[in-house]
């Protein structure tokens, strides 16, 4: 426990078992580790990741044995694709119990391996603390990994341990001078070019070098599907995300010469398709990376500024834009709307709303200055985790979780621990009743004679969730809105008033069941998206 707190790690979220017992105790030793408790593992591994992403440095988790390790894989998955440094720390018998196969045997290792770069089972007490600090060296990288450090019974309880000296801080190296007059060739050339940021180009002085080095260079400024933490709102470099659809980012990336990879990776869809192709850049397409994921990024951007000699160029900043508030019945997109209408300054809105979420983009992006948290691996369920380790990372900052009902259904036990820590996280849910972008894949991947049977596995109804009902049992003050009205009155509220809140928005399902060809209606609720892009896709998705 010293190791850890010594070495700068505050917060442990614990779901702890038997062989951790002794850890628990610990913690009356040490004030300076903030231990929070979750009921389900999976909240532990998403708010570890939540606080990793805000905090830029690394939570523990404390999880019982492989079967706890195992709940929290989905959640340790997306840390993993967002890069953000976890140390887990996983009990296990004693050693000399291993042999008799308890109900509670498993291979932890092997079960650790899918999520974590780092994994070790410590042998000794002598040696526990040296694990620790080279798990943590491992977890704080560049870049940022998951670290797992398996801690048998015995060797917590046994004698003989000493606190190890903090892990030296490793210096991410620079991009190399090949690669910044390669880049500054091609951006400088006759091409039609674009910058991919991902990671940390999505913040702070790394975004403003990158917009600097597009403006002067007139190449096009682009942001991975799914950031981990990006900076966005009114102020700032207005840049356009790459569309989760792939018909969508194949006309947005479409008679592109050169990508420049900044912290990112070339696009790929997030699926396979039958008779499409995977890559999404158009054939021909260079690419070029200026900075890795273990490399300096925003070091790597100033250089490339001062080889363009770009200081002095001026990014078109995203101008002040708020919509009106929404009136009449209410719709998913109606409540983006009343969302960029009262979003407040420095929030963080993690978004895990799936289809419901569509137009959130183009409603916030002339907001207030915000970060914004999104879905890096694909596994639902990390909405409401990541939201409670971000408001543990950032206590002074207003946190806004936007879920699907099925997803919040994945860990919807992290309400309980916002009320218990009295977080500041307005979490909305939007219900209507389906696996609503399952319906629109049922017709992308070509599945023919899907009937009643088949839609009813992508149906949330009979019974219908009560999300009131169960905000207000786990302890969060809980409405239900059903008009644009009730929904703005009620955000504007839970806004207003610090706490935990819940707000069931209850929209119609408007995907689920729709053939391809009706994604129109999507793109149509983009008010962000050119006409003539539009136009594009449209043709591209018409069957």
């Amino acid at each position: 426990m010293t190791t850890l707190a010594d070495a700068g790690v505050e917060v442990c979220f614990t779901n702890p078992g038997t062989s951790e017992m002794h850890f628990v105790a610990a913690l009356d030793a040490e004030p300076r580790m903030r231990a929070v408790l979750t009921l389900f593992e999976g909240v532990a591994s998403g708010a570890a990741d939540g606080y990793a992403r805000m905090a830029g440095k690394p939570a523990a988790t404390l999880l019982h044995l492989g079967c706890g390790l195992g709940n929290a894989l989905a959640n340790l998955h997306n840390a993993r694709k967002a890069r953000s440094p976890v140390l887990n720390i996983v009990g296990d018998h004693a050693a000399y119990h291993v042999k008799y196969d308890a109900q509670l045997q498993s291979d932890i290792e092997t079960v650790a391996r899918n999520v974590s770069t780092f994994v070790r089972t410590s042998a000794s007490t002598a040696t526990l603390c040296q694990d620790a600090a080279q798990a943590l060296t491992a977890a704080i990288g560049p870049p940022g990994e998951v670290a797992t450090l398996i801690l048998p019974a015995d060797v917590s309880w046994s004698e003989g341990g000493e606190p190890a000296a903090p892990p030296p801080a490793l210096a991410a190296p620079e991009a190399g001078d090949a690669a910044i007059d390669a880049v500054a060739r091609v951006l400088a050339g006759e091409g039609r070019t674009a910058m991919l940021l991902g990671g940390r180009a999505l913040r702070g002085a790394a975004l403003t070098a990158a917009a600097r080095i597009a403006a002067r260079c007139g190449a096009r400024l682009l942001a991975e599907v799914f950031p981990a933490r990006m900076e966005r709102g009114a102020g700032l470099p207005a840049i356009e995300r790459l569309a989760y659809l792939a018909e969508l980012a194949g006309v947005q990336l479409n008679g592109l010469t050169d990508l420049v990879l900044v912290d990112a990776k070339a696009p790929v869809s997030f699926f396979a398709y039958p008779g499409k192709r995977s890559e999404l850049l158009p054939e021909g397409c260079r690419v070029h990376t200026l900075a890795g994921f273990d490399q300096d990024v925003a070091a790597s951007l100033e250089r490339l500024v001062e080889r363009l000699g770009a200081r002095d160029a001026k990014p078109e900043p995203q101008a002040p834009a708020r919509p009106a508030r929404p009136r009449g019945k209410l719709t998913a997109e109606k409540a983006c709307k009343a969302i960029g209408a009262l979003l407040p300054a420095n929030a963080i809105v993690v978004d895990e709303a799936q289809t419901a979420g569509a137009t959130l983009p183009a409603f916030t992006r002339g907001a207030p200055r915000h970060d914004l948290l999104t879905l890096t691996g694909g596994a639902i369920g990390m909405g409401l985790p990541v939201a409670v380790g971000a408001a543990i990372a950032c206590p002074d900052r207003p946190v806004i979780a936007l879920c699907g009902d099925g997803s919040a259904m994945y860990t919807i036990q992290a309400l309980w621990t916002m009320a218990r820590e009295r977080l500041d996280v307005t979490s909305v849910v939007f219900n209507n009743s389906a696996y609503a972008i399952l319906g629109v894949e049922l017709q992308r991947v070509g599945a023919e004679g899907a009937g009643a049977r088949a839609r009813a596995q992508l149906d949330l109804g009979r019974p219908n969730l009560d999300f009131v009902r169960i905000g207000e049992g786990m302890g969060v003050p809980s409405t239900r809105a059903t008009t644009a009205r009730e929904f703005t009155a009620a955000f504007e509220r839970a806004l207003a008033t610090p706490g935990p809140h819940l707000i069931e928005a209850v929209v119609p399902n408007t995907l689920s069941g729709l053939r391809l060809r009706l994604l129109r209606r999507v793109l149509n609720a983009l008010p962000s998206l050119p006409q003539s892009m539009a136009a594009a896709v449209k043709r591209r998705i018409a069957p």
